[in-house]
């Protein structure tokens, strides 16, 4: 190639990404607008959010708030790095290395052989499920499965690292290291703990028995904009979801408190965190945590304090997207730590 046909070369490749990049930016607000006008904002989310975006995941610095509005969209950044319990059901070899999952029971299903299934002990199913080993299970039966051999372990004001360890008998260093913990501290109220190794307690009371504080009928309110609309019920852990379909819509403080964790990630992995995604945390005054999980993102902090109905983040789940998690659609997973989910039925 002679140096002419270099040279005609990169003025056109010059000229290409010239175009691209003022294509691409938006060279004004009249041209954004038009292309919204013109697609539609069901076309617009589709086009940044869809699955089969044209743009990549990253690029997008702002969300539809309910398909008329735009608002702008912090970069993730990732605080307390405690596994969450995973919010999903099935079974994926691959993926499910730290993740506690839901396993609905087959016919011709025994606990032997699902503890088998999972590569876990018999005793290890039997803890997470408050089960003997003379329980029967039938089809259609929800059974927690831990990821490893050991203890679930649901974290309560006062606990420590030590401490759990020692009930459990078990290695501090191995419960930080499975936990992704950064330190002895970093566990919160609300935390559900993966314990590897662990044994139960003979003489504790059933791991799941509920101690639930007793809530008034208004203590919460529905997290999103009415209609309550309710897509999921009851499912691990004490959780609810919450949909109108859209991502983008505003999620609310269901009761005053003070937020505990923000945990947002990069990660488009459906097992992120957990499979929870983005998710935050709240303890309320009378010791409950609620947990708002595949939120797209946060406008709280760690330590900040709410009000009933005070807007704390953004609705996502949109499958493919970073932080949406185990999720099959726009929608907010609602759990309750302390107290009996007042949504469910």
């Amino acid at each position: 190639m002679d140096k002419k046909e270099i040279l005609i070369g990169t003025i056109i490749l010059f000229g290409l990404v010239s175009f691209s990049f003022c294509l691409f930016s938006g060279a004004s607000a009249g041209w954004s607008f038009n292309l919204i006008e013109s697609i539609g904002n069901e076309g617009f989310r589709d086009l940044f959010l869809g699955p089969g975006q044209r743009f990549s995941l990253e690029s997008p610095d702002f969300l539809l708030v309910e398909k008329n509005s735009l608002t702008s969209v912090a970069p993730p950044t990732t605080f307390t790095p405690q596994v969450f319990g995973a919010l999903v059901g099935g079974y994926e070899t691959e993926d499910v290395k730290k993740i506690i999952v839901e396993y609905e029971v087959e016919e011709g299903d025994s606990l032997w052989g699902i503890a088998d299934k999972f590569g876990i002990t018999l005793e290890t199913l039997l803890w997470a499920n408050d089960l003997n080993k003379g329980s029967t299970i039938k089809p259609g039966q929800k059974l927690i499965i831990p990821p490893v051999s050991g203890v679930i372990h649901h974290v309560k004001a006062g606990d420590t690292i030590s401490e759990i360890a020692q009930k459990y008998k078990a290695s501090i260093d191995e419960i930080k290291t499975f936990n992704e913990l950064s330190s002895e501290d970093d566990i919160f109220v609300g935390d559900i703990l993966i314990i590897p190794n662990g044994v139960m307690p003979q003489v504790s009371s059933p791991q799941y028995a509920p101690q639930w504080v007793p809530l008034a009928d208004s203590y919460f309110i529905c997290p999103i904009t009415a209609p309550c609309r309710i897509t999921q019920g009851l499912h691990w852990y004490n959780a609810i979801d919450f949909s109108h379909g859209n991502c983008g819509e505003p999620i609310y403080a269901a009761a005053g408190g003070q937020i505990l964790k923000v945990k947002l990630t990069n990660s488009t992995s459906r097992w992120a965190n957990g499979g929870a995604g983005n998710y935050l945390t709240i303890l309320h005054p009378n010791g409950v945590v609620t947990m708002y999980g595949h939120i797209a993102t946060s406008f709280v902090n760690p330590g900040d304090n709410v009000l009933q109905g005070d807007r704390i983040a953004l609705m996502g789940g949109q499958p493919g997207t970073a932080g949406a998690g185990k999720s099959t659609g726009c929608h907010l997973h609602f759990g309750v730590s302390g107290a009996r989910n007042p949504f469910a039925k």
